[in-house]
């Protein structure tokens, strides 16, 4: 009789986890067709004004919503609650593909052209107080990029992120918005306050790609509190072999910006804050 109530009660929070599940899904869904809707919507308009919107722009849009839609929907966001090597390639998706797209997609050059004279114009100021300049620097990018990694997995944060959903969703959130400050900040495909040259920024970027690398390393030697080694080591292999495959986009990304900047004609522009065109 119990077994039986029990096995009945099992099964009911199944289907409520379930359930809950597609709800979850599809709110998700629905706000990244939201944000795909919104976004070429825009860049039909920025098209009309200034007769020209880059088609890649919009691409590298689409497809870095769709890299986030892949990490927090769907099989993927449910095994990840159990099981390292997914929850690594949610990170993949969601930390650093994701970012990267949607940083080359400039959407703050587009949300300014988007805007009358007046918005542009306080957007800008906003865009250059102290807080953001801060937060936007390649030091503070990097290091809440990478840092937060490392705390991530040895604070005891990730087994606490599996019992408390709030802690989940701010770890989630603090996981993308790091990793797109930091592609924004290296890239600059957006107007940036910052003058920091390529040489600064090249150098940002080495090390945190070593501190990437070794972060990886680390794991697979020394797994998070509660993580199966086994788990870890697939984990750590995917997040290091991985991440060097996102890692050269940004490096081609950065290396091309780089030469294009020291081409005759082009000398006389800062690369570190692009015009709006």
């Amino acid at each position: 009789m119990n077994m039986t109530g029990h096995h009945a009660g099992h099964a009911a929070g199944g289907h409520h986890d379930a359930g809950t599940g597609t709800l979850h899904d599809a709110l998700f869904i629905l706000l990244f067709l939201v944000l795909i809707g919104l976004y070429t919507v825009a860049a039909k308009a920025a098209k009309r004004r200034f007769n020209r919107w880059p088609a890649m722009r919009t691409i590298c849009w689409i497809l870095g919503v769709t890299a986030a839609a892949g990490a927090l929907t769907g099989p993927l966001a449910a095994r990840a609650h159990d099981d390292f090597l997914y929850h690594m390639l949610g990170h993949l998706l969601l930390g650093m593909l994701s970012p990267l797209l949607l940083a080359c997609s400039a959407p703050i050059t587009l949300l300014l052209r988007s805007l009358t004279i007046s918005s542009a114009r306080r957007m800008s100021a906003w865009l250059k107080t102290r807080p953001v300049r801060l937060l936007s620097h390649p030091v503070t990018a990097s290091l809440l990029n990478v840092g937060g990694l490392w705390v991530l997995y040895y604070t005891g944060l990730y087994s606490a992120m599996q019992h408390h959903p709030v802690l989940h969703v701010l770890v989630h959130a603090h996981m993308f918005v790091a990793g797109y400050i930091y592609a924004a900040a290296l890239l600059c495909m957006d107007p940036s306050p910052h003058r920091t040259g390529y040489g600064f920024r090249a150098g940002i970027l080495v090390l945190s790609l070593a501190g990437h690398g070794i972060l990886a390393k680390v794991l697979y030697a020394y797994p998070p509190g509660g993580v199966p080694i086994a788990q870890a080591e697939s984990g750590a292999q995917l997040m290091y072999y991985g991440g060097d495959a996102v890692d050269l986009i940004l490096i081609f990304l950065f290396c091309l910006q780089w030469y294009k900047s020291a081409r005759p004609g082009k000398r006389h522009k800062t690369a570190s804050s692009p015009a709006i065109s």
